[in-house]
């Protein structure tokens, strides 16, 4: 393959993850959560959505990652996997959850250690070359979703934790890999993870997670890294100022949708510590909702990443809404709108 022709594939294949052809990122919408008071810890204590630093260790994730995509079992259960991460967490049949996610367990065990190692040193990416194990990682991502929504399920909410540092810690290690599509991969999973949290603000008794939620990096994960890399790597073969230029001018909207798919990923977890903001403030107020957001003070209320304004909120009666705003020139699937109902 020429090193033209390389650097046409590398476009294409950047066209494609942004556009969803490749990998599809989570749309937005409509969420009934129905919610009991939980005023908000004053610190992250053992809720981390991360891997704790005391967790830490040294070593490279990647060879890891390489024993999780070995050790899966075959597809035959993928189709059951998806359709029960499509019902709530309190309708997940579990006696048939757990032989199913027990054929996993031996990725689960590789992801969980590798997520918390110091470094995960991608193989460096060359235009043309096939991107590795991305269906592989999808796989091990719906498997991480599920153990989390089963621990949830029974209310064993320090599994959930354990279950969701996993997913966010490979949501990490992945946005930090070199190429659009593993990027994309990785806010895609992330964003489906957002789902996971839902489930865990509803559950009896769950801890409150907003300090966990602040504490989160943001950005998330930094798509510049991903697009300079595969800019310089598709570019090295073309010769000419003006064929540089052009080549970049083709590859800027694909650009520019990947940061936007990653700042609707941030906007979801700042909504979600909205939510969070609302259970504590709902606690402290005899299980009243906030008339607006502005009169959260216990707790700090983020703004809304996609345009560093303050999420639309509106109650009404018994409800409120909670809404994000739309990215620019975006449609009404991008946005996530939360309806929120208390009980007690």
């Amino acid at each position: 393959m020429t090193r033209r022709r390389k650097a046409f594939t590398a476009a294409v294949s950047v066209w494609l993850f942004a556009s969803g052809g490749l990998c599809l990122p989570v749309a937005g919408r409509d969420v009934n959560l129905s919610l009991r008071p939980q005023k908000a810890p004053s610190e992250i204590g053992r809720w981390s959505l991360l891997p704790p630093e005391a967790s830490l260790i040294d070593g490279d994730a990647a060879p890891l990652y390489e024993k999780a995509v070995k050790a899966l079992p075959d597809k035959a259960g993928d189709k059951q996997i998806r359709d029960w991460l499509g019902i709530p967490a309190d309708q997940l049949p579990v006696e048939q959850v757990e032989p199913v996610l027990t054929q996993y367990m031996e990725s689960l065990k590789c992801v969980a250690r590798a997520v918390k190692c110091r470094q995960c040193n991608w193989p460096v990416w060359k235009p043309g070359d096939q991107v590795a194990n991305l269906d592989e990682y999808r796989r091990i991502a719906f498997a991480v979703r599920l153990w989390a929504r089963l621990e949830i399920a029974q209310e064993g909410y320090e599994g959930a934790i354990l279950a969701l540092q996993t997913g966010f810690g490979m949501a990490r290690q992945h946005g930090q890999a070199p190429t659009i599509g593993q990027v994309l991969l990785a806010t895609a999973a992330g964003h489906s993870l957002c789902r996971e949290v839902e489930e865990f603000v509803q559950g009896k008794e769950a801890p409150n997670l907003h300090p966990a939620l602040a504490g989160l990096p943001r950005p998330f994960i930094d798509v510049e890294k991903a697009i300079e890399s595969e800019k310089k790597a598709a570019s090295s073969g073309l010769t000419g100022k003006l064929l540089s230029r052009q080549f970049e001018s083709q590859l800027k909207p694909a650009h520019d949708r990947s940061r936007v798919i990653v700042k609707r990923f941030d906007s979801n977890l700042a909504a979600l510590q909205c939510v969070e903001a609302i259970r504590s403030y709902v606690a402290a107020h005899n299980g009243q909702l906030p008339a607006m957001l502005a009169d959260i003070t216990e707790v700090t209320v983020p703004k809304d990443p996609m345009n560093g304004e303050p999420f639309h909120y509106a109650r009404t009666g018994a409800t409120a809404t909670l809404e994000s705003f739309l990215p620019p020139g975006g449609s009404e699937r991008e946005r996530v709108r939360y309806e929120i109902s208390i009980r007690n």
